[in-house]
């Protein structure tokens, strides 16, 4: 053991791995493998990865594990496993990190060649590998390769090109343990990237202050050299850009054809012509020029908060179209935010500084107030005893990442057993996970075969609708029913996994597992019906005879999706369309099983969902009338914030003179104006009343 300030953190990261092998049903390397791809996607390390391990040890081997394409961009992401089985934690040294990144510099080279891919199994992982290379080797402007290491480097690495690899740029990032640990205690913030802007531009950025002595934060103009901002981009590539606008941007947004067209024709230009960045960070250092102005050396925790398609158009141009960027300047207006209001100020500023581009609220779902809902029904919503157990538990919903680390990793012995007897290590759930659930519920499986991030946003841009339409559609009855969901999601993972038809030929079980539960929901559906979630949530298990279906079900879909048409050469890729869906929803599949009694009227369903939501409003509108009262007390201050602000409206004012004359009986016009009102202003920072803050806290925490 090298570090003892890692001893905690290593232990905890063997829990967590064999907890994730169990719950998976896999192996410890696959295990290994999800557990830290899905924190560098979290970070912007990478897209998000397929699980394709292709290995070839003795003279001339390669490996990878995984990887992912962004066409449109031109990067192809390459991760290499290196699982060490040891419960010590063991140190990565140079010699080994070269080795690996060498391995896969093979790989690449192999992959484009037609003998080497012609020679494969073409149901194998190492094809499906390398058929990404070698199909889109006209594309490939950039490979970026991430090592993931359960040992600790010796001396931290910041991403670098080692040269090139197929005639492009092959940039070589770490993901060890230490940096694990680190990104992990972020819980959700970026992981700080530190920019010395005096080695990488060869001299310090001229800056203008643009702020007072004194505050929070300091401001600054700078005109950020096109070659500079490429070069930076290219070695940290989404982790640059603030989360919210990366999963936007990754998901959504291809190069701009205008910014393209201006860096052709009149570089010169586009300083003049582009918006440019907002930026963020936590600290600066400078220096005074030789002409006595001041510049920028260094920047710390760096963060785009809107320009990232500038940015990336930027790198694409260089990269695809050689764009000279020589005369090329961009405007960046940075905030230097104290660090301790880093994670506070850093949405907010990227939130307004994004309201007139293409980035929607639902881009700010990982922010939005239905996490905070869902949170507090999970900390209070008690499950019924599973059989066999004489108490209930609860299921916890991590609304920011680590959460559920945290309860565990603090508070004496007694209290942490005391937490996971309340909140079982199999009944947590996170933002993705229920995503995941909910849109293979949906019956929508190709867009959860495109995993987390685009999963993501295609759930938030339901929810974000949901929520608008009606606040109270989240409420117990919702949630019960999501974790019923996540029940059957889970055991159905489990099954394939454990399965010796899916032992003999692993691979796609995620893929195989939403489609199953998609189309089992589309054929009932068909029929009025569907499976009683609320039945599941009661047992908390699910019941057998549904189970049998699924036993029955998932190798019949699983030999759909293999079987694909003959012009398709990528099963991963395949399963992310819409035509693979419509192949596997039209399909007559059979089972003898009865789930008869598991099964309900879909309007039965409907039924319930309606009373619960107008169970919540009547609560809800109970609440708010606490707050009615207490603002009688002074409407004042509630009436020069929102003039100030710009956030009143007539039917607000109407509402606030009627309170101001004691009159508290509001038309529902003017009732909810002066809600939507009020929730602006708690937006805005508006400092409320003892009173009115009172109710609003106890509001928020039923």
């Amino acid at each position: 053991m090298t570090n003892p300030d890692l001893e905690g953190p290593f232990s905890s990261f063997w829990d967590d791995l064999l907890f994730e092998a169990e719950a998976s049903a896999e192996p410890l390397a696959r295990a290994f493998f999800q557990l830290y791809s899905t924190l560098a996607t979290q970070n912007g390390d990478c897209l998000d990865l397929a699980y394709a391990p292709a290995h070839r040890e003795g003279r001339g081997g390669y490996q990878i594990d995984g990887y992912a394409l962004d066409a449109g961009r031109g990067d192809l992401y390459l991760a290499i496993s290196d699982f060490r089985s040891d419960r010590q934690l063991e140190t990565l040294k140079a010699a080994q990190i070269d080795a690996l990144f060498e391995r896969v510099r093979r790989f690449c080279e192999l992959a484009v060649q037609p003998v080497f891919v012609n020679a494969l199994e073409e149901t194998s992982p190492t094809f499906e590998a390398a058929w990404i290379v070698y199909s889109h080797r006209s594309a490939i402007r950039r490979i970026r390769v991430i090592a993931l290491s359960n040992a600790r480097l010796s001396t931290r690495r910041k991403p670098e090109m080692t040269g090139e690899v197929l005639g492009v740029p092959f940039v070589c990032n770490i993901l060890d343990f230490a940096r694990y640990v680190d990104i992990s205690a972020a819980h959700g913030g970026a992981e700080p990237i530190e920019i010395n802007v005096t080695e990488l531009n060869g001299a310090p950025l001229p800056c203008l202050p643009a702020h007072d002595i004194g505050g929070d934060h300091a401001s600054y103009l700078v005109a950020v050299p096109g070659r500079l901002l490429a070069d930076i981009y290219g070695l940290y590539g989404a982790r640059l850009l603030e989360q919210n606008v990366r999963t936007f941007l990754q998901a959504k947004t291809k190069v701009n054809a205008g910014i393209i067209k201006t860096l052709e024709t009149a570089p010169e230009m586009f300083f003049a012509y582009n918006n440019g960045l907002t930026a963020t960070a936590s600290g600066i250092t400078t220096s005074k020029l030789p002409d006595g102005t001041l510049g920028i050396a260094e920047i710390e925790n760096l963060q785009i908060v809107n320009g990232g398609q500038t940015t990336a158009s930027i790198l694409y141009a260089s990269d695809q179209r050689k764009a000279d960027l020589a005369g090329v300047f961009v405007q960046m207006k940075l905030s230097v935010v104290n660090p301790q209001r880093l994670e506070e100020m850093v949405p907010k500023i990227s939130r307004f500084a994004n309201t007139q581009n293409k980035v929607s609220e639902a881009d700010f779902f990982a922010s939005h107030p239905v996490h905070l809902v869902l949170e507090q029904i999970s900390r209070r919503q008690t499950a019924p005893a599973k059989p066999g157990s004489l108490s209930g538990s609860k299921w916890f919903y991590e609304r920011a990442r680590g959460q559920y680390r945290d309860r565990l990793a603090y508070g004496t012995p007694a209290e942490r057993r005391r937490f996971e007897l309340e909140f079982p290590r199999d009944q947590f759930i996170d933002k993705t996970e229920l995503a995941k659930v909910e849109v293979t519920f949906d019956c929508r499986p190709h867009i959860v075969s495109r995993h987390g991030q685009k999963c993501f946003l295609e759930f938030a841009e339901t929810i974000g609708k949901g929520w608008t339409a009606s606040e109270a559609t989240f409420n117990e009855l919702w949630f019960c029913r999501a974790v019923a969901k996540a029940i059957t999601f889970n055991w159905t993972d489990k099954m394939v996994g454990t399965s010796a038809w899916y032992k003999e030929d692993r691979g796609y079980k995620v893929q195989i597992v939403t489609y199953t539960i998609a189309w089992l929901v589309h054929h009932l559906q068909s029929q009025g019906l569907e499976l009683d979630l609320d039945l599941i949530w009661q047992r908390q298990e699910l019941p057998e005879e549904i189970g049998a279906v699924m036993r029955e079900l998932a190798p019949q879909v699983a030999g759909t999706l293999k079987d694909a048409p003959a012009q398709v050469r990528n099963i991963d890729s395949y399963c992310k369309l819409q035509a693979c869906w419509a192949a596997v929803s039209a399909a007559k599949y059979r089972f003898i099983s009865s789930i008869e009694g598991f099964v309900i009227d879909r309007t039965e369903a409907e039924r319930a969902r309606k009373q619960a939501i107008a169970a919540k409003k009547i609560d809800t509108d109970i609440d708010f009338d606490r707050v009615i009262v207490a603002m009688l007390e002074d409407t004042e201050p509630y009436l020069i914030f929102a003039r100030a602000k710009r956030l009143l409206t007539p039917k607000s004012d109407s509402a606030l003179r009627r309170l101001a004359r004691g009159d508290i009986r509001l038309a529902g016009t003017e009732r909810n104006a002066l809600k939507y009102m009020l929730e602006k202003m708690q937006q805005a920072g508006f400092e409320f009343p003892a009173a009115a803050k009172s109710a609003l806290v106890e509001r928020e925490v039923q």
